[in-house]
């Protein structure tokens, strides 16, 4: 792969404005959940203006790309209910307590696939929905796979898909995979990989 760069850098963090910000005057707890919890914020905008926020707190999360040496991605096949269809996507899952992203990673990936992962490469993180959550999901690059038992949690029904990787690239492109951090994960690894 000579001369192919990187083109997905992680972000640096964002720039902070005062002038835009605004003042949290009150909040207060609606719903605490197993997944989200909810909280309403009264917010005192920059023209003293004073109007309130619905915010959904996550605890954040993974999704992984893992490619195995034949360039094929392991996509999970799973019924969504919020959305009442079957989605796929790349594996992937809710940090517990205090954990570390990259070990989120690794976790997720043998949960949900089987597969364990020698390496495990932050691709960047991003807010999934900043206009009113704080879930901020971790993506990463698994290779170097080896198969082993799918450990699925009990609540979970997933089918494993293996697709190469631009094939996974033609289903994002026809709305085939259709949910955001599996179309950012695909592209990361796209513009990582250098296929185009």
């Amino acid at each position: 792969m000579d001369g192919c760069r990187v083109l997905v850098r992680k972000p640096s963090g964002c720039v902070w404005e005062g002038r835009l910000s605004e003042e949290v005057v009150s909040s207060r707890r609606v719903f605490d959940g197993t997944v989200v919890s909810l909280r309403v914020d009264r917010v005192r905008l920059p023209g003293g203006r004073v109007t309130d926020r619905e915010i959904v707190e996550h605890a954040g999360a993974v999704g992984v790309v893992a490619l195995d040496d034949g360039c094929h991605v392991l996509l999970v096949k799973q019924f969504r209910s919020s959305l009442r269809r079957m989605l796929l996507e790349i594996p992937a899952g809710t940090l517990g307590e205090g954990e570390d992203p990259r070990v989120c990673a690794f976790r997720e990936l043998r949960e949900e696939t089987g597969y364990s992962a020698e390496e495990m490469e932050e691709l960047y993180a991003f807010y999934s929905s900043p206009g009113f959550s704080n879930e901020r999901i971790w993506l990463y690059l698994a290779t170097a796979l080896n198969a082993g038992p799918q450990m699925a949690e009990s609540d979970e029904i997933i089918e494993v898909v293996k697709v190469p990787l631009e094939r996974a690239l033609e289903m994002v492109a026809t709305g085939e995979i259709c949910d955001g951090k599996s179309i950012l994960g695909l592209l990361a690894a796209q513009a990582k990989m250098c296929i185009s």
